[in-house]
């Protein structure tokens, strides 16, 4: 009897030694800008946790509603903080320790910045400086996205100060679909048309565009080439350590972002599109799973490809 309690005591140390983390966190809450870059590296995270038995969810903010709730631990995983177009918004939460921002960036060489049409720019729409030159012809408007949005701060700051003689445009905010609808009707008619643009993004090779010079003290240098970084609540790792070894081992390219996101633009699930890259690009999984284990403290790796298989 004695040894039957020994032996009983033992599993249930071994149990707990290889225990799920706390019950919370098999809910992973990620917050989603509306961005198809944001879409699709959410549906892969998503994927790859749901494979390792975590119950991910997905709520829709602007970017000041996201990060504030990180700080309100409503949200566990923002995949999205472009820097530096972001750095204002998130610089308060930041400095009063509300939120924690990943030190290795889950993407990098993206940019952010005005572009055009490759005809407009052939006729003179090369830089900041010409947009206002060419105000009749763009209807006096700058197209951005969805209101709240980092973006559209910038460009509505440049259009307040007059900077580069923009102070007559109006600001076009809608979303990032409202805004491509309006790009491709441009294009269709071959008029002028300055969008808030960026790259991962299909964008970048389903149209000829080209991104303007003269930015970099708005949007940053090198065509406000950027960063994107991941932020979770303070206290993250520490109470869902498992979850965050998976978030902190995300590494993204563009080419990745780019592939995944030309089915969601084409009205495809972001969770479907994401599974069916890992499914025919499995390899990849091999660094984002190291040191990653299944809800239940299983080996990760073999759970996450035997559900992107379909095993």
């Amino acid at each position: 009897m004695k040894r039957l309690w020994v032996a009983s005591l033992c599993a249930l140390s071994m149990s707990a030694l290889h225990a799920a983390e706390p019950a919370a966190c098999q809910n992973v809450r990620f917050a989603d800008v509306g961005w198809t870059d944001i879409a699709a590296t959410t549906g892969l995270a998503s994927t790859v946790l749901e494979g390792l038995g975590y119950k991910p969810t997905k709520t829709i903010a602007s970017v000041p509603i996201t990060f504030a709730g990180v700080k309100s631990k409503q949200i566990d995983v923002f995949l999205g903080y472009w820097s530096p177009t972001m750095d204002p918004m998130i610089d308060p939460f930041r400095k009063a320790g509300q939120v924690n921002v990943l030190s290795t960036p889950n993407l990098v060489g993206a940019k952010y910045t005005l572009a055009v049409p490759d005809y407009a720019y052939q006729a003179g729409i090369k830089s900041f400086a010409d947009i206002a030159k060419n105000y009749d012809k763009l209807d006096g408007k700058i197209y951005g996205i969805e209101p709240g949005n980092d973006g559209n701060a910038l460009i509505k700051k440049m259009i307040d100060s007059n900077q580069f003689g923009l102070g007559k445009f109006k600001l076009v905010e809608s979303s990032e679909a409202g805004m491509l609808i309006e790009v491709n009707r441009a294009i269709r008619e071959k008029k002028p048309i300055v969008f808030l643009g960026w790259e991962p993004h299909p964008m970048n090779v389903q149209m000829k565009i080209d991104y303007l010079s003269g930015g970099d003290d708005v949007f940053g240098a090198n065509y406000g080439e950027a960063k994107v970084l991941t932020v979770t609540p303070p206290d993250y790792a520490a109470r869902c350590p498992n979850v965050a070894k998976l978030v902190s081992n995300l590494q993204f390219t563009t080419d990745i972002e780019n592939r995944v996101m030309l089915p969601i633009m084409n009205k495809v699930d972001a969770n479907k599109a994401a599974r069916d890259w890992l499914k025919a690009n499995p390899a990849v999984l091999d660094k984002w799973l190291a040191g990653v284990k299944t809800f239940d403290g299983k080996d990760g790796l073999p759970a996450v490809k035997a559900y992107v298989a379909g095993k």
